[in-house]
């Protein structure tokens, strides 16, 4: 069996998020229609075989452009084409693996948010032109939400850095946020909600109520 390999060596701070005024917009974006988020810096593994989405990955290397990634709103991720929420993030194919014919196993880095401004399919491809939006600023973690970097540091220190590659920024907020936003096992509307606030610390409290309630539910009734 013929195997083939790729990787993009492009560096890191190429994909995540930074306010480019070349970038402000994308046209003809083709997007990935998930039952999952992709946060910014998060890592997403991808197997696939469809024709439509081969065919997408193939264009993307060639040029080495990113595709968009969005969680579904109506539809199912094989077959026709679904309809996605408005909110999504840039993906860059960072490795790339062929072990049989016509099963592509890729790992895809996630870049910018973005907001679809048109959203259109081509040939069963859903497509989008979209907004990119900036970075978030760079602040620190307030002392009220310092338990939630603890709580970050200790997952890692438990299943170690392959989980979070380094480097990592414990002293910003939106990066810790982010960072437990993607680990956090809750439903994906509420990892979509997330991702769409674009004010850190209100995503950090949004994600320290998450927390106590499940911490409530699992106390043991006395």
């Amino acid at each position: 069996m013929n195997t083939r390999t790729g990787v993009n060596r492009r560096s890191v701070t190429a994909y995540t998020e930074h306010p480019l005024s070349a970038m402000e917009r994308m046209q003809h974006l083709p997007l990935f229609l998930l039952q999952a988020v992709l946060f910014p810096e998060d890592r997403l593994p991808l197997r696939v075989f469809e024709a439509r989405y081969m065919d997408m990955v193939s264009a993307c290397l060639k040029v080495d452009k990113p595709f968009g990634v969005c969680l579904i709103q109506a539809g199912q991720e094989v077959g026709q084409p679904a309809d996605p929420v408005t909110v999504g993030t840039l993906a860059f194919i960072k490795q790339w693996e062929m072990l049989q014919p016509g099963v592509l196993h890729i790992l895809a880095l996630g870049g910018a948010r973005f907001e679809i401004e048109r959203f259109y399919h081509e040939d069963k491809l859903a497509c989008a032109d979209v907004r990119l939006w900036e970075a978030e600023p760079e602040l620190g973690v307030p002392p009220e939400f310092l338990g939630l970097t603890q709580f970050l540091q200790q997952i890692i220190s438990d299943y170690g850095s392959r989980l979070i590659p380094q480097p990592h920024r414990f002293n910003d907020a939106s990066w810790v946020g982010m960072r437990l936003a993607q680990l956090l096992p809750v439903a994906n509307t509420v990892k979509q909600g997330w991702l769409e606030e674009r004010r850190p610390r209100a995503r950090l409290a949004a994600i320290k109520d998450i927390l106590k309630k499940i911490a409530a539910q699992k106390k043991p009734e006395s």
